[in-house]
């Protein structure tokens, strides 16, 4: 077994491989970017080196930098963890070469399965099934309108390398595919380096499940069951459970032997993941993915192994810890990918400070993957993922209970995120009834991303609640600080001479003013909300922003951060987001010309739609942003004349600058 491994990864995934190491008595080197030097993952580690500024092309793609990292700290292997350099097949044989091991499949099986028209050929071969497509080297898009005609539309354009949904469009019609085909090619050469594409027939309603396998240089391979990862939003996956549910058994058994099959057939070695396509009792080979997969926690919840563990055993060269006859699964789990994004603004990433972070609690139901603690903020730099979810039970109805409970006592503020989304898919009856497949999302859209409502009531008031205790505990110690202890002002009870004792409040809801009156009782309060029926709160506690109240006779448990004016309330995993009415404050944030348009985050202009005096009506693509390796299109709000384009293709941009300006003429 290896005494030293380097760690080619930052975030969770270097956290997770840290924590497996350290239990097998293994020393880790991480390696960091500037921007991370304070990161979770360096101060898990042994040891930490710099190797770089922020953009990963200038840190943890440097695949040179990171072998003379392992040189001189000593390390005997690196272990890639996924994304960056983990199906580099360069890389590999860069390590190859320097005496230090990959902690993963040989460099054949890497370029092999790293192209998914050459794999796709080479699964034919050993005949696993396949989509029907076009899988060939001829990238002319004479060749590809035609290979389009002949499988039939509607097809799945997609990137032969990489994965993640980067590099795919869904074409209906021939006169889309031109459009899909240059996209496709874009975003391909951004994030893999790589513009050739396929072409496959595009199911209607599959469901996408995947097989874990292993293998060692002895010859030996296996299955650890399966996957279901359909619930997915443009291609890239967002609830994931094992295993997969409603699948008989003899199809489970079929897809795992066609998933050693494929694997034996590059001669893999380590982890890897087959993923299949599944519909009406047949299933698809899609691609191989030859690293770990990030929802292999789900995996390891049902088996209870430690697959990184048997990364670093197979990788040192040892046999399989058990053969397939060994192996057996219990219960059932799902993972939830959280992330720093706004579900409704088209799921774009978002950046900021992680100004409250509370996981729920972990115990032998729940597990939590991360990379991030409170006060780290998240950057424009990386993933924006916050954490991995994982519950297990003993049957898919009470793992999906306990999803739904976790994902309501998560507690997120200073970045928006898709806690709620995912809340609102966990208790969606579709989901519930397995009614499941990769057009889960946009079918149930309307329900699972309604349009934003006004803050309720109770948040209002819980709200309004926090402001006078912390405003009250605020003036109590300064009170305290120069006033006698018996001093009656430190009561803080709102008494007022002849007169009712009150406390007036005005919160912005949105763009509305929202009017909360708390009356004082000697019990606790009465609260009215924009001047309806009075609501009676007692037994109120508060303590570092928890407070908990009765609420018009119902209990009523809330977290409320309090940023200068803008108060984030959460209760029961909805988040209600509302600002202290201040008229300087807002007369300043109505500054500006409706008819500017921003970047919605950092990016990266891809090209300029529109020019100066051009007419354009409502919903005109106006300009494509590339942010987070993703295309972003910057749509008109309202008929009118462009009258500035501020910047040029290939220019960096910052969020929140005005990227155009639309003179949108008066109703």
């Amino acid at each position: 077994m290896f005494d030293t491994i380097l760690i080619a990864n930052r975030g969770e995934i270097a956290c997770r491989v840290i924590r497996t190491a350290r239990r097998m008595g293994i020393r880790t080197v991480a390696v960091h970017s500037d921007a991370d030097a304070k990161a979770m993952h360096v101060q898990m580690a042994d040891e930490a080196v710099c190797i770089g500024p922020a953009p990963v092309g200038e840190s943890y793609l440097r695949g040179d930098v990171i072998l003379e990292v392992a040189k001189r700290t000593g390390a005997q292997a690196i272990h890639p963890g996924y994304g960056f350099l983990s199906e580099n097949a360069g890389f590999a044989a860069a390590c190859a070469a320097a005496g230090i091991v990959f902690i993963g499949p040989p460099i054949d099986a890497i370029r092999v399965m790293g192209s998914k028209a050459e794999s796709k050929r080479l699964m034919a071969n050993a005949d696993v099934p396949l989509v029907p497509g076009y899988h060939g080297q001829a990238q002319d898009f004479a060749t590809l309108s035609a290979e389009a005609a002949r499988i039939g539309f509607p097809v799945l354009v997609k990137a032969s390398a990489g994965g993640g949904g980067k590099g795919m469009r869904v074409v209906r019609a021939a006169e889309e595919l031109a459009d899909a085909v240059a996209g496709a090619q874009r975003e391909a050469k951004a994030a893999f380096g790589d513009d050739s594409l396929l072409l496959e027939k595009y199911l209607a309603r599959p469901r996408h499940v995947e097989i874990q396998v292993f293998c060692d240089t002895h010859g030996n391979g296996v299955y650890l069951f399966e996957r279901d990862c359909s619930v997915q939003r443009r291609h890239q996956k967002v609830i994931e459970e094992a295993p997969a549910p409603n699948l008989p058994d003899d199809l489970r058994r079929r897809m795992g032997e066609a998933a050693v099959a494929a694997a034996k057939a590059v001669k893999y070695v380590g982890a890897g993941t087959v993923e299949f396509l599944y519909e009406d009792g047949g299933f698809y080979f899609i691609e191989m993915n030859t690293r770990l997969q990030v929802e292999h926690p789900v995996t390891e919840k049902i088996t209870g192994l430690d697959l990184v563990e048997w990364q670093l055993r197979v990788a040192a060269g040892a046999e399989l810890p058990l053969r397939q006859e060994q192996l057996t699964r219990k219960g059932h789990a799902f993972e939830a990918r959280l992330y720093a994004e706004d579900p409704q603004r088209e799921f774009l990433p978002a950046i900021g400070t992680l100004v409250r972070l509370r996981p729920p609690a972990e115990n032998d139901h729940v597990r939590v993957d991360t990379g991030v603690r409170e006060g780290d903020a998240v950057t424009m730099f990386y993933d924006p993922m916050i954490a991995k979810l994982i519950v297990w039970d003993e049957d898919r109805d009470a793992a999906l209970r306990r999803l739904r409970v976790a994902l309501a006592a998560y507690e997120v503020v200073g970045v928006t995120t898709n806690i709620s989304f995912l809340g609102a898919i966990a208790a969606h009856p579709a989901f519930r009834a397995v009614e499941i497949d990769t057009g889960f999302i946009e079918r149930h859209r309307a329900d699972l991303l309604p349009p934003p409502a006004p803050v309720g009531d109770a948040a209002l008031a819980v709200a309004a609640l926090s402001v006078l205790l912390r405003r009250r505990a605020e003036a109590q110690a300064a009170l305290r600080a120069r006033s006698d202890r018996h001093s009656p002002w430190l009561l803080a009870n709102g008494w007022r001479l002849n007169e009712e004792n009150h406390y007036d409040l005005s919160l912005i809801d949105g763009e509305t003013a929202r009017a909360v009156t708390l009356h004082f009782r000697t019990d606790g309060y009465d609260v009215v909300v924009d001047g309806g029926a009075a609501l009676s709160a007692v037994g109120v506690t508060y303590e570092d922003g928890a407070l908990t109240v009765s609420l018009g006779g119902r209990r009523v448990r809330a977290t409320v951060v309090q940023q200068g004016l803008d108060l984030t309330v959460l209760i029961d995993g909805a988040v209600s987001r509302l600002k202290l009415d201040d008229p300087s404050a807002r007369a300043a944030e109505q500054e500006g010309g409706s008819g500017r348009l921003t970047a919605p985050m950092p990016g990266t202009v891809v090209r300029v739609l529109v020019e100066v005096g051009q007419s354009v009506e409502a919903g005109t693509p106006l300009m494509l942003l590339e942010a987070m390796k993703m295309e972003h299109t910057i749509k008109a709000p309202a008929a009118g004349v462009i009258s500035a384009v501020n910047f040029a293709a290939g220019d960096q941009v910052s969020e929140g600058v005005d990227l155009l300006v639309l003179d949108i003429p008066e109703a």
